[in-house]
């Protein structure tokens, strides 16, 4: 198994959809918000619009990822579902 990225599921209630992605564990979480944004823009016809003000949440929790931590030293970790808000 790769080490460099772990498998969560992300719910994205804006545009009611789920994707399992995988995301490397040494980048930020605000690069890989930024990221998955993007595509998300991309993917939906931009139905998705990215704003500043969204957020990662732990579904199990409701805590808030911080966008200066690296996912490495989150709780994350494969199969964790997080929600984009």
């Amino acid at each position: 198994m790769n080490k460099n990225k772990i498998l969560i599921e992300l719910l994205v209630p804006s545009i009611e959809k789920t994707y399992d992605l995988y995301v490397p564990v040494n980048k930020k979480v605000g690069t890989v918000k930024r990221l998955i944004e993007d595509a998300l823009a991309e993917l939906s016809n931009k139905n998705y619009v990215p704003k500043k003000d969204t957020n990662f949440y732990s579904f199990e929790t409701g805590n808030i990822y911080d966008v200066n931590q690296t996912i490495i030293d989150t709780d994350l970790e494969n199969g964790s579902k997080i929600i984009l808000i």
